[in-house]
This record gives structure tokens, C-alpha cells and sequence, in this order.
């Protein structure tokens, strides 16, 4: 049994710096600055955010700010729509779970290393930033010019996913 255990604690060890790493990665892959061409003048990013309220638990990837926007960004290395909604269902608590944001805009951003299912397609009509990733390891924005993001700090509870 103890063998077993260790084989477990092993191999979550191992994911969890793998997926470190694939996060860090993303940060240096020009994030903030595909925003910025979007006009959304960012400044920090974060990664790793952890909030539990009232026995229950809220995780983000990573965020980037500035002084009145936040996104808040999940990453799946293969994206399928349960995915999207997921974090859509998610996004709809963040004020809650991260009280300090509430006054900023919030938008959600989701990275899909390999999609599926015409996810990238779902994330986008229901407000989502879509990043995957591009030539040379960059990441790369799949919102056209008249994508128009979602503030999810404004979203009542009952509106859901199309």
C-alpha cells in the first residue's frame, strides 16, 4: 500500500511542476501583449490563484491586471465545450471568491492547447478571450477585431452559456 502511495505522490509532484511550467510559459509567450493590441493595457500577471469561501473552492490559472481590468484565465491542453461552460459557471462566482476585484472589469480568458468540438468557437460567442498556441510557441489570439468580451464582474447569476 505504502508503495502505491509514494507511486501517487510521485506522479502528482511530476504534474504539478509539468503544469508549472506549461503556465510559465504562457506568461512569457507575449500574453499581456496580445492584449495590449487589443487595447486592454495590462500590466501584471500572476499565476496559481487559490480562494475557498463557505466550504467551497474556486481555482484560476492565472490573471493579468491593471489598475481597473482583470482576466482571468483558465488553460486546458485539450479544450472541449464541458470546458467552456465550466469555466463560465466558474467565472459567474469570481466576485465572490476574489472580493478584491469586484470593482474592476473582469473578462475570462481561456487557452486551449489543442481544441476540440468547436470549443473555440462556443468560448467566443459566450464572451471568452480564445488563446492557443501559435507558430514558435507564441500564443495566439483567435478573437477577430469584433470580438466584444464579456464583464463577467457584471453577470447575473441565472444568465448561462449558448
Amino acid at each position: 500500500m505504502r508503495q502505491h502511495e509514494l507511486f501517487v505522490e510521485r506522479l502528482e509532484r511530476l504534474f504539478t511542476s509539468e503544469w508549472g511550467k506549461l503556465i510559465e510559459t504562457i506568461e512569457d509567450s507575449g500574453i499581456i501583449e496580445s492584449f495590449q493590441k487589443r487595447g486592454i493595457a495590462l500590466t501584471e500577471v500572476g499565476r496559481r490563484f487559490e480562494s475557498q469561501k463557505y466550504g467551497r473552492h474556486m481555482k484560476v490559472d492565472f490573471m493579468l491586471f491593471n489598475f481597473n481590468e482583470t482576466i482571468v484565465g483558465k488553460v486546458r491542453t485539450t479544450l472541449k465545450i464541458l470546458d467552456v461552460k465550466d469555466f463560465l459557471d466558474e467565472l459567474k462566482e469570481f466576485p465572490m471568491f476574489f472580493p478584491r476585484y469586484k470593482g474592476s472589469y473582469t473578462y475570462g480568458a481561456i487557452v486551449g492547447i489543442r481544441i476540440e468540438e468547436e470549443a473555440d468557437k462556443f468560448a467566443y460567442r459566450n464572451g471568452l478571450f480564445v488563446l492557443t498556441v501559435g507558430g514558435a510557441g507564441m500564443l495566439k489570439m483567435l478573437n477577430d477585431e469584433k470580438f466584444r468580451p464579456i464583464d463577467f464582474s457584471r453577470m447575473k447569476a441565472q444568465q448561462g452559456a449558448v
